[in-house]
């Protein structure tokens, strides 16, 4: 048995075909009953359908009536939530920076469930356009890859959830397509990445350790502008409401507030089997920075640049205490840029079944935390890591550079 895990034997050409299949088939069927089921803007669970977008679209309210400071204090915003979806409808914390203000409010001109459609779906096709560009580098079929793609679990988690998952993983997708093509769009889509400030410890260092320097002058200025835009729009006042509740935030992330089932992390594993707060972030912090020097390995190294954006990808997931399932969108460009290069140039030992466990962990993570006590989250991330970190002991590869698919013709099943 730990030979063909070794191997990667068992992910054969039929399985690979078969399974997304399933998967896509029992998703779609899920989706279909939650809208059939559903009363109004209510779901079959007494909350909204695309939950967490629910106070997204408030918070998009709360600024259209002229108080962009509000989704920041949790108890006005709780507030404006019962009103709107009723008392016992569940409330959601509001944990972005202001630059998420503007979707928020663009999304609060229409009626939730259309805004609720307009965000998942049109955010879809961005991940969707950034998957298929990166296969493409390999000669991977369309309609496979459309169809692996859809069924990646963490897609039905994010329509669940209606979650911001399928943003994450198209601006860093499509980021690190362009990088080297288009490195002052590159730069500017990593810099939207913002609204996630707690994923910002990786991209930093592919930037400057990779002399990127015009993608990290289109980053710092498209950063730039985008927070005096917001200041702008929304008043320095929002900056302060926001920095205001980080402690909130944290406190959120202590106590386990989505719980700890949910949060896939060293933190929320180290909580969920017993361990202090102390400890939590003892074990973060050694994680983190374990995580970080071997990223630097990896980008100093003579990997592939495929290899080098997937491994900055899983680094952000690793590198920060509040990742959550929905999250783990963000490992679908980081898989199909690993498939890429590996049907290019081969797949190291244990690779193909890393890839195959980081693929279905975010469909399991929940249900195992909860029934077992096991953290698979932070398991298959971690193991992941540390398959493609060991792309930087081979030896030099025949092409370097993200662009140069000029393999395509071979390792075609």
């Amino acid at each position: 048995m730990l030979a063909t895990i070794r191997s990667g034997d068992w992910l054969t050409a039929a399985r690979l075909r078969l399974y997304p299949l399933i998967f896509l088939a029992l998703f779609t069927a899920t989706a279909i009953w939650a809208v059939v089921t559903s009363q109004d803007r209510m779901g079959p669970n007494n909350l909204p359908l695309g939950s967490d977008f629910s106070q997204v679209w408030v918070a998009g309210q709360e600024v259209l009536a002229g108080h962009p400071e509000a989704p920041f204090d949790i108890r006005r915003h709780a507030a404006a939530q019962r009103q709107e979806f009723g008392p016992d409808a569940g409330v959601f914390g509001w944990h972005y920076p202001p630059y998420f203000l503007a979707p928020a409010a663009l999304l609060a001109h229409l009626p939730y469930l259309t805004a609720l459609a307009v965000w998942q779906f049109g955010t879809l096709a961005l991940y969707l356009v950034s998957i298929l560009a990166i296969s493409s580098q390999s000669g991977i079929g369309r309609r496979q890859a459309l169809i692996v793609a859809l069924a990646y679990p963490a897609v039905i988690v994010n329509l669940g959830h209606g979650q911001n998952g399928f943003a994450t993983a198209a601006l860093l997708g499509g980021g690190f397509y362009l990088l080297e093509r288009r490195p002052l769009a590159a730069g500017a889509l990593f810099a939207l990445l913002a609204f996630k400030p707690q994923f910002g410890l990786a991209l930093p260092l592919v930037l400057l350790i990779g002399r990127h320097w015009r993608a990290l002058a289109s980053a710092a200025a498209t950063f730039v502008i985008m927070t005096a835009a917001s200041i702008a729009a929304f008043g320095a006042e929002s900056w302060r409401a926001f920095f205001s509740s980080l402690a909130f935030t944290r406190r959120v992330l202590e106590e386990g507030g989505p719980g700890f089932d949910k949060i896939q992390s060293v933190f929320a594993a180290v909580r969920m089997m017993g361990g202090g707060v102390q400890a939590a972030y003892f074990w973060q912090g050694l994680v983190t920075l374990c995580v970080l020097a071997a990223l630097v390995w990896v980008l100093r190294s003579a990997a592939d640049a495929r290899v080098k954006a997937a491994a900055a990808i899983e680094a952000m997931l690793l590198t920060t205490p509040y990742c959550l399932d929905y999250d783990l969108m963000a490992l679908a460009p980081a898989v199909t840029l690993l498939v890429s290069n590996g049907r290019d140039r081969g797949f190291r030992p244990y690779e193909k079944s890393a890839l195959a466990f980081a693929y279905v962990a975010p469909i399991v993570a929940r249900p195992a935390a909860n029934a077992l006590g096991l953290p698979l989250g932070a398991a298959a991330l971690a193991l992941l890591y540390a398959a493609t970190a060991r792309h930087a002991s081979g030896p030099k590869p025949k092409a370097m550079g993200f662009a140069a698919g000029d393999a395509r013709q071979s390792l075609r099943s």
